[in-house]
């Protein structure tokens, strides 16, 4: 494996789906039906693949799909452009369940996770680069509370949360390009302690979507340099995996024993077979996603 570090054996990589998405993104496991969600942000559609048998889905939006997350009832909770909907993809039935109002004109939702207080927590972007980036970190409860976490974001990213649900991961993907961590009450959805783990570069992979590990590890994308970093809780570079996707985007943690990473991609717009889904074996499982209403 080039440049690994503590990886003992090169896993073996495969696309679950080699295709052009324009940002595929929010890759989420569901156990349940034992397929992999991921959403194409510009085409505002959420895709699913059914692993064992390889049968597609599609739901498409008509506005852009940032992120999603798993909810009660066989529902999706859908971040929009400035909306948060449940969605229902057996009915295609919506129901609004809080809507962003956003600083600057152009600016939208982004990463998004349902995190283990269930609820669904949500940053936004500001593409502006006018030197004050007005993007903000949100925390949607079931019933439509909305509160402001954290602010002065350029594009919030890395959402994730360890096993025991009392650390939460988030990141800053242009700007200072940061990675920080909060302590988390898993009961309230209380966070304190935010500290810098690290502050990144290109070189390394600025990062993008993050998951957590039962080892307590943070593992995260770095589109940037075309691989998936591992970090210690603390923020250690202990390794990395090179992609044969140019722009991974996220990874998530799936099939029975969550001990397959599946790693969403962007439009290269260079090498045409480098875009689409890998999916690699790793040792140690994921942490389960968590489920809005929960």
């Amino acid at each position: 494996m080039s440049g690994s570090r503590d990886l003992a054996v090169k896993p073996d990589i495969g696309f679950l789906v080699r295709e052009r998405f324009g940002v595929g993104e929010s890759p989420v496991w569901d156990a349940e039906n034992g397929r992999l969600l991921w959403c194409d942000i510009p085409a505002g559609v959420i895709h699913a693949v059914t692993v064992v048998t390889g049968a597609r889905r599609r739901w498409a939006f008509g506005e852009p799909v940032p992120s999603f997350g798993l909810a009660q009832g066989g529902r999706l909770v859908v971040a929009l452009r400035n909306d948060v909907m449940l969605f229902d993809p057996e009915t295609g039935r919506r129901a609004l369940v809080a809507r962003v109002e956003h600083a600057k004109p152009d600016m939208r939702l982004n990463d998004g996770k349902v995190g283990p207080d269930g609820a669904f927590w949500v940053g936004s972007m500001d593409g502006s680069g006018d030197g004050m980036p007005a993007a903000k970190l949100y925390r949607i409860a079931p019933d439509g509370d909305m509160r402001v976490v954290a602010e002065g974001i350029a594009i919030a990213n890395g959402l994730a949360w360890n096993a025991v649900g009392d650390r939460m991961y988030h990141s800053d993907s242009r700007g200072d390009i940061w990675l920080d961590c909060w302590d988390f009450d898993a009961a309230t959805g209380a966070m304190s302690n935010r500290r810098r783990l690290r502050e990144h570069d290109e070189a390394v992979g600025r990062p993008d979507g993050g998951a957590c590990d039962m080892d307590g590890n943070y593992w995260s994308a770095g589109p940037s340099a075309g691989r998936l970093n591992r970090f210690s809780a603390e923020g250690e570079l202990l390794d990395w995996i090179d992609l044969p996707i140019r722009t991974p985007t996220m990874p998530c943690f799936g099939d029975a024993d969550m001990q397959t990473i599946y790693v969403t991609s962007l439009d290269s717009k260079a090498d045409e077979g480098r875009d689409g889904v890998v999916r690699l074996r790793v040792d140690v499982p994921g942490v389960p996603v968590g489920r809005f209403g929960a």
